[in-house]
């Protein structure tokens, strides 16, 4: 067990703020040794998007947030900045590391040079990163989901809500990690309504462009969708979501979310009866299990994926007009129930 340094919750926010500074090139503090991996707790690194995206990033947050209760120690979690590069993203989770925060998670797949490289130079601290499988080291966890099976259920929802029988997918950035969601949830309803037609549409190439930041872009493309008759639009977007789900309770139809319950969420509250469901990834239990494991002198590193079967890919119940739906809910209980027992093959692309 690490040393405990008690401090309050709200106490992370300023050292969230002090970190943000050194990493964009203020007075780091001085390295530690790196013999015992730090003696602070858990510091995660957003994603674009950051905090309050109601998505990705605040599902993190949350794991963040339930190991600084149960370990009473000092967390951290910082913001990432525009334009930055691999290099400031590496210099962000070094001054963690060397500040003796342990784990470090970078959240997102763009943390992976920055991940690899930081590791390197810290080899006694653990180090996460999320929705990436590439970084092959000792002390690296790379959590992983399967988003493309919580994407098929999604998939069987919309063939079934769906009056129109036309549904939208519509993608933040065109890659590969967003592929899965589109394949999973066109597979999803391609299996239970061959008649239902999908359109697709992705908002940019790159992150940088805004493909998982800008409601305005997710707004547009979902109601472009809606123009050509789809009711029921399922957004893999991060914070653009939100603008596809304000589209959706504009015009009367439904948004399926991702990442988290949005149905619960307090910033889209007044949509939330136009959120049939979520396609959700524990990414909170995925940080927090590694916080867990790493207080327990038990470190996870590897691959490390969440899937239907672990439970940490789900579709959420919180609408209860979605709940109560029986043949909705057979319907996808059929269809989960065939996907852990492998009789499914969800794909991937």
């Amino acid at each position: 067990m690490r040393r405990i340094s008690r401090i309050t919750v709200a106490g992370a926010a300023t050292a969230s703020l002090a970190l943000a500074l050194s990493a964009c090139g203020g007075t780091s503090t001085s390295a530690s040794s790196d013999s015992k991996g730090g003696d602070k707790g858990l510091a995660i690194a957003y994603d674009v998007g950051g905090k309050g995206d109601q998505s990705f990033n605040d599902a993190a947050y949350a794991g963040l947030e339930q190991a600084a209760k149960e370990f009473d120690y000092k967390t951290a979690d910082v913001e990432p900045t525009d334009g930055e590069t691999d290099a400031d993203k590496q210099q962000r989770l070094e001054s963690l590391a060397k500040q003796g925060y342990n784990p470090v998670i970078g959240i997102g797949y763009s943390y992976a040079a920055a991940v690899k490289g930081a590791a390197e130079k810290f080899p006694n601290t653990t180090f996460g990163i999320v929705d990436d499988s590439t970084v092959e080291a000792k002390n690296v966890a790379d959590l992983v989901f399967s988003e493309e099976e919580a994407s098929y259920l999604a998939g069987v929802a919309a063939a079934k809500s769906t009056k129109t029988n036309t549904v939208g997918f519509v993608g933040g950035v065109d890659i590969p990690l967003i592929h899965k969601f589109q394949a999973g949830f066109e597979q999803g309803v391609q299996d239970t309504n061959p008649k239902v037609k999908v359109l697709t549409q992705y908002l940019t190439q790159t992150a940088e462009e805004g493909g998982f930041s800008s409601p305005d872009k997710g707004k547009s493309a979902a109601e472009g969708q809606i123009e050509k008759k789809a009711d029921v639009v399922y957004a893999a977007a991060g914070l653009s979501g939100q603008g596809v789900i304000e589209a959706a309770a504009a015009n009367k139809v439904w948004a399926i979310g991702v990442d988290s319950d949005q149905y619960n969420q307090e910033a889209l509250a007044k949509y939330k009866d136009s959120i049939l469901t979520s396609a959700m990834k524990d990414v909170a239990k995925a940080v927090y299990n590694l916080a867990k494991l790493v207080e327990n002198g038990k470190p996870e590193t590897g691959i490390v994926r969440g899937d239907l079967k672990t439970g940490q890919v789900s579709l959420s119940n919180s609408n209860p007009k979605f709940a109560d739906d029986a043949q909705v809910q057979e319907a996808i209980k059929t269809a989960k129930e065939k996907i852990v027992k492998g009789e499914i093959k969800v794909k991937t692309s």
